[in-house]
């Protein structure tokens, strides 16, 4: 089953006393097992499609249909559920909570999803350790480098065993060598985990990295 179908997506939004239309009929299928990097040029749509897919934000018409659920019909509750179960989120910045350690920050989503103290420490560990953070459990993030900071806000995403991750520009602020490295690093743990992800980047050579490119233009989706 794949992770991710979107069909036929259309959103425009009111601006300006006119009516500006983002996606126009976008469709793409995202197979298991696939990391791709969505681009295009600045102000097409990418983060609204983005947020569509992550049933944060809603079409006016067409359909997301993750693993199996079509989500159109979907009421709130519904769709809050399903982000639970199936979504993990990253963003550009990493918005960890800065009172708890890279450790609780992590463990903290396994323990929303259900997995027992222990269980979501445990987990928690390993995926931190596969990040090589490891000597970083302990550390609150305001001690961390921002490569670091990024690479807890993956694991937290990945801990709670998601079936796709969206992630929107994770690299964006970080230096070349560190945004190179966490690509890197989050690339393999996406295999490893055996799970999936799209990826929101401006940064081309970034993208050649995974294995399908996924450019939107002029509303439409077109890919490699």
């Amino acid at each position: 089953m794949n992770p991710l179908e979107i069909r036929n997506i259309f959103k425009s939004f009111h601006q300006g006393g006119q009516y500006l239309m983002v996606l126009k009929g976008a469709n793409f299928v995202l197979e298991p097992g696939i990391v791709a990097g969505l681009v295009g040029p600045s102000g097409t749509g990418k983060s609204t499609l983005l947020e569509i897919i992550g049933l944060l934000n809603k079409p006016d018409s067409g359909e997301i249909i993750i693993k199996g659920a079509n989500t159109s019909n979907a009421n709130d509750d519904m769709r809050t559920k399903i982000r639970a179960k199936h979504l993990g989120f990253v963003y550009q910045f990493h918005h960890l909570l800065a009172e708890f350690t890279a450790l609780e920050n992590v463990a903290m989503q396994g323990i929303i999803k259900g997995l027992s103290v222990k269980e979501a420490t445990e987990k928690a560990k390993y995926i931190l350790s596969v990040l090589k953070l490891d000597h970083r459990f302990h550390h609150l993030p305001s001690a961390l480098s921002g490569g670091e900071q990024q690479r807890v806000a993956i694991a937290r995403a990945l801990v709670k065993s998601p079936s796709l991750i969206l992630a929107d520009e994770p690299t964006g602020n970080l230096d070349p060598y560190n945004a190179e490295l966490v690509l890197e690093i989050f690339l393999r743990i996406v295999k490893e985990l055996k799970t999936s992800a799209l990826i929101v980047t401006h940064n081309e050579q970034l993208a050649l990295k995974m294995d399908q490119i996924i450019t939107l233009k002029d509303g439409k989706i077109s890919s490699l």
